[in-house]
């Protein structure tokens, strides 16, 4: 793609590299500070008709902000004006720092105002917007990040992107007001370059987003893993240097290869991450839930920003954990998430909120507001709020240290102040202090305790309360197999909320179509692909922990929903976006990062779905869908583990766990608790309860019908590839059984 580089228009303007993403903290509860500057007779630009928090973050701009839409496109077109698209979110750092920089300053706005038509997307309302502008930017400058700074043509091609510009030039890079004088003499001397230059990048787009399908090879598995295997670090975990992200696809893949093959080798890479990111200071120790990612390779210093979607992917990989090894801390790691989920992102309605900032007052500095700061700790405050051994014992075993503990610091965001990390473990702290090492542990926790209520006393960071359907979805699924695994209704009944919010706010019975964000009593957007796909997946966990039929029937009305919006027969695969006059470009996600791919997600809930109702041609389409992105898959296996994942299980016998019983009785649940205690994940876990749930399934499986109980107990149905074994009717018999047919597999 490099060759981008040379038809983008502008060639008189010093090309700089755009910084990469970062997910850092915005700096005010923004309904407060909206009702207080209306107050105080600030005049507003039109974004503050909006509901997304990031674009009333920026409505009172000196800039004539728009939102995303016809208008907007409009006016530039009778003004003759380029477009510079803004997009970013409510939690991000360096979008405010350009807000503060740029977009608060008057001559800046002024610059803006008279020679551009100017808009402000929020990415995680409008993903179909962010993903199609992003790969521009890439194209156009190899890298890409938020804040996205696009400039357009009236009808939306891109003709130049960067992320943030400093508001005067420095390091390489342009200031922002030079840059805007620069777009604006080429406008007017050069625009016929510009205008020819957007379509050929418009082109390449496009070419590059139709599909090519290609015959997955049959060594594919094994070679991602071994590719895996060479970029693993083995001595912090996780992949690659610094920044490390949590990637939970890769770890799904990588425990379904090791149950697959019996590679230890790929299960001790994904533990040993899991254990390494549970240790470091990308961990909150105190409260719960894992900060965005870690700046360098020990997981030590975080971006401090906590996001939905991360919390729960990683929820579901500590169960995988905890299954695949029985050791509890891993149970502990997943329980803490769902802690911190409940008591600070749960609406009242029962969905869950997006995010957390970053930013925030610091407690140690009156007025000042920081990076982290409502995570961080001088040695000093500990040792007052603690006993003299406990405190001793906490500072020793968190790595608290007098002058502070961040010795790479290169902003001087951290000096004197100490991330709480798991410095040494209880063994190591219990020989340091010769101290019996359950001792050891209930002083931490009592510790822990202390701690965490003198925190709470401190400000909050910002709270992003708008909730998001694909995030919510894929929660559902996170709290109902926990549940299951660590045999907690509470959990469950958490997950039917949130599953009955999304259905009655963001869910149009009669179009049986999705929006994508509820925010202040209002649901709006379109659904995208990711929304569908996280929900259904979502809804296919809650009814196996549920096994209530509604969950399911709502699945497959969805995805035959799904298909209508977004399949594309010609391509073989699933657009990401639904259909928008404004967005030129349909685009297909081909990389599991952060977020998996919509596609990937679909792939498995087909074949899921094609199984649990006999829907042969939904497992064909998975096939397709899989095989459209053959290219990527076999040249760069590693971009797609999830997607990978789900192939694997097409290629292998379906495993079904039938139990017939009345439910919620004693003796149904304990075959559903011994169910609950394995890591199959290719597995089904179906209840035959003589009826309604049982009629529905058997619609489509007869062999359900005839599943019944034996003794007038409760009985449990193992059957692969829907060929039973002999029933049993003892969790003993179950345990055994299940054990036997998994060392088989």
């Amino acid at each position: 793609m490099n060759w981008f580089r040379h038809v983008v228009l502008i060639s008189s303007l010093i090309f700089v590299p755009p910084m990469e993403a970062s997910f850092d903290g915005a700096e005010n509860r923004i309904q407060t500070e909206v009702q207080r500057r209306l107050a105080m007779g600030e005049k507003p630009n039109r974004l503050i008709e909006e509901k997304s928090p990031y674009l009333l973050q920026h409505a009172f701009n000196p800039v004539d902000w728009l939102p995303w839409g016809d208008e907007a496109f409009a006016k530039a077109e009778a003004e003759n004006k380029p477009i510079f698209l803004s997009i970013g979110y409510s939690t991000c750092h360096w979008c405010h720092v350009m807000a503060h920089e740029s977009f608060e300053d008057p001559d800046v706005a002024a610059l803006l105002n008279n020679w551009y038509v100017s808009i402000k997307v929020d990415r995680e309302e409008r993903p179909d917007i962010d993903q199609m502008y992003m790969a521009a930017t890439h194209a156009m400058s190899g890298s890409g990040g938020w804040p996205m700074s696009v400039f357009l043509l009236p009808d939306g091609s891109p003709f130049y992107a960067g992320t943030y510009f400093p508001p005067t030039s420095m390091q390489n890079r342009p200031g922002f007001s030079d840059l805007l004088r620069a777009i604006h003499d080429a406008w007017q001397q050069r625009k016929g370059d510009i205008q020819q230059s957007a379509q050929k990048l418009v082109a390449a787009l496009k070419t590059q987003n139709s599909g090519s399908s290609a015959t997955i090879k049959a060594d594919i598995l094994k070679q991602c893993f071994w590719l895996f295997a060479g970029d693993n670090d083995p001595t912090d975990g996780g992949f690659s240097q610094a920044p490390k992200f949590p990637r939970p696809a890769v770890l799904t893949f990588l425990f379904n290869y090791y149950h697959a093959t019996g590679e230890d080798k790929a299960r001790n890479m994904a533990l040993h991450m899991l254990q390494k990111m549970a240790a470091g200071g990308m961990y909150d120790h105190l409260g719960g839930g894992f900060h965005r990612y870690s700046v360098d390779k020990k997981w030590f210093v975080p971006h401090f920003e906590k996001m939905l979607y991360d919390q729960s992917q990683l929820a579901d990989s500590y169960l995988d954990a905890f299954l695949l090894t029985g050791e509890e801390h891993y149970a502990t790691i997943a329980r803490e998430i769902f802690t911190y989920l409940r008591r600070d992102m749960l609406d009242t309605g029962g969905g869950f909120y997006s995010a957390e900032d970053a930013d925030s007052d610091d407690p140690y500095s009156p007025g000042e507001h920081g990076e982290g700061a409502y995570y961080l700790w001088t040695e000093e405050d500990i040792s007052k709020r603690l006993d003299k051994d406990a405190a001793a014992l906490f500072l020793y075993s968190y790595g608290v240290k007098p002058g502070g503990n961040v010795s790479e610091d290169p902003m001087q965001e951290f000096t004197g102040r100490n991330i709480l990390s798991r410095a040494h473990s209880s063994e190591e702290a219990s020989n340091h202090f010769h101290r019996d090492i359950k001792e050891v542990e209930r002083s931490l926790v009592l510790s822990k305790q202390l701690l965490f209520q003198a925190r709470s006393a401190r400000k909050r960071p910002h709270l992003d309360d708008k909730i998001i359907t694909s995030w919510n979805g894929r929660l559902i699924g996170a709290l109902a197999r926990g549940s299951i695994v660590l045999q907690d209704e509470t959990l469950l009944e958490h997950a039917i909320d949130a599953a009955t919010f999304v259905h009655d706010n963001l869910y149009d019975q009669k179009s049986q179509s999705l929006y994508r964000r509820f925010r202040a009593g209002e649901s709006g957007l379109a659904g995208q692909l990711d929304d569908y796909v996280s929900l259904v997946s979502g809804l296919i966990e809650l009814y196996q922990a549920s096994q209530d039929s509604q969950w399911l029937k709502w699945a497959v009305s969805l995805t035959t929903r799904q298909i209508a919006l977004f399949w594309n027969d010609k391509g073989g695969f699933f657009y990401d976006s639904v259909a928008d006059q404004r967005v030129m470009i349909r685009m297909r996600g081909m990389y599991d990062g952060a977020e998996p791919a919509g596609n990937s997600v679909a792939a498995s809930n087909l074949i899921r779905l094609s199984q649990m109702r006999a829907q042969q041609q939904w497992q064909e389409m998975a096939k397709r869908l899989i095989e459209s992105f053959g290219d990527t898959i076999n040249n760069f296996p590693q971009a797609l583990p999830l997607m990978l994942t789900a192939w694997q299980h097409l290629n292998s016998k379906g495993f079904q766990i039938v139990i017939a019983g009345e439910k919620g009785a004693e003796d149904t649940t304990s075959l559903f608790r011994v169910a609950g205690k394995h890591y199959i994940p290719d597995s089904l876990l179906l209840l035959a309860d003589g009826k309604e749930n049982q009629r529905y399934l058997a619609e489509r499986l007869p062999f359900i019908e005839t599943a019944g109980k034996v003794g007038n107990k409760a009985t449990a149905y193992i059957c692969v590839d829907f060929t039973c074994k002999l029933p049993v009717t003892s969790p003993e018999e179950m345990e055994q059984l299940l054990i036997e047919l998994k060392s088989n597999q």
